[in-house]
């Protein structure tokens, strides 16, 4: 938990360290301790309010199945891959069902969690990263590719806006070499004039594109993800 508190959090990458003590950090540091989802992450013992929004994704379309392989892009503080391991069996808890498997990688670093595998300061974009992460896949493959990424925001929307584009194409170039058929992908992007490019650009490879906007989404935030599924393959 110690990893989301505190004004320097580097929970949903933020760039809350970057405010000077101002009306405005005031202001976050007052929503932030009145947040619900902070609360509950705390008394649920989640590294991040972020997890509820896994949670309530995978509670409305399955995304995580026990047995299942799952690649976690930009994992730190590690909340998404918590809700992983407990999906997928990780840690073979329940016999009656198959044992899954976490892979979670980000350029920060992660402190350990039972159940899962962490790349850290491990940049996704370098070709010497993908083979490592093929290294440690069990079939090389993944079922399922989740990403809470985002780049460290400048504060210039349509810049902002087009980096987390570009990371999220740069993951479906990713995906093309390591999602299993039929797999899924779920990533976060800021909502923008390109968002169109990157949606088509996702029906090209899976059979079922959709927008989601998760209620732990704080509503003035422009973030929302893309699930795809029922990946064609090659």
């Amino acid at each position: 938990l110690g990893s989301c508190q505190g004004l320097v959090s580097k929970c949903l990458h933020t760039t809350v360290r970057c405010l000077k003590k101002t009306g405005t950090e005031h202001r976050w540091l007052q929503r932030h301790l009145k947040d619900p989802f902070v609360k509950a992450g705390k008394q649920q013992h989640y590294r991040c309010r972020s997890a509820f929004k896994l949670l309530e994704i995978d509670d409305k379309f399955h995304i995580l199945r026990p047995g299942f392989s799952v690649l976690d892009c930009g994992a730190a503080p590690g909340a998404w891959s918590q809700v992983a391991v407990e999906r997928v069996n990780a840690l073979g808890t329940d016999p009656a069902v198959p044992t899954g498997f976490i892979l979670g990688v980000d350029l920060l670093r992660i402190s350990p969690l039972d159940g899962a595998v962490f790349l850290s300061k491990a940049d996704i974009a370098d070709p010497a990263t993908l083979r490592t992460i093929q290294s440690l896949l069990p079939a090389e493959k993944v079922d399922v590719i989740l990403s809470d990424m985002a780049p460290n925001a400048t504060g210039i929307k349509d810049l902002d806006h087009q980096k987390v584009i570009s990371l999220c194409l740069g993951l479906l170039n990713l995906s093309q070499s390591i999602l299993k058929p039929k797999g899924t992908m779920l990533c976060k992007f800021w909502d923008g004039h390109e968002s169109r490019l990157l949606e088509n650009r996702l029906k090209e490879h899976f059979q079922d594109v959709r927008t989601i906007k998760p209620q732990a989404s704080r509503k003035d935030s422009a973030e929302s993800y893309y699930l795809a599924r029922l990946y064609k393959g090659r």
